[in-house]
């Protein structure tokens, strides 16, 4: 077993490849071990590798509103009157502090997701 970081999308693609054939390894067996430590290299590489973007708040919000099958009018309570939801929904005016603090704590939409910059619509 020759087992070393992983650098490359070659190696990358390898050792996904000797992953697929150890899959049903039994664990404390030297193929267990293998694939332990080949699922942490290949995770390193692809954490790595394929950041993802956090979302921007509005994306945020709307990921929150689809997991609770909230509606619009249901961010009334944290960003004011309808016309105001639909102005923040539509990128057409940003978060305030109390809008953020609401929304956080209401929804538990993370801080960090909530505060970040995003671009409006004219």
């Amino acid at each position: 077993m020759s087992i070393k970081p992983i650098k490359t999308d070659v190696e990358h693609q390898a050792a996904l490849m000797r992953i697929e054939t150890l899959w049903d390894a039994e664990p404390g067996t030297p193929e267990g071990d293998e694939l332990e430590v080949l699922g942490i290299l290949v995770e390193a590489y692809e954490k790595s590798t394929f950041q993802i973007a956090a979302p921007d708040p509005v994306e945020a919000i709307k990921f929150r509103m689809e997991q609770l099958g909230l509606e619009d009018a249901d961010l009334v309570p944290y960003l004011g009157q309808r016309s105001r939801v639909s102005e923040v929904l539509n990128r057409k005016r940003k978060l305030t502090i109390n809008m953020i603090r609401k929304l956080h704590h209401g929804l538990h939409i993370p801080l960090q997701s909530l505060v970040a910059e995003y671009q409006l619509v004219r």
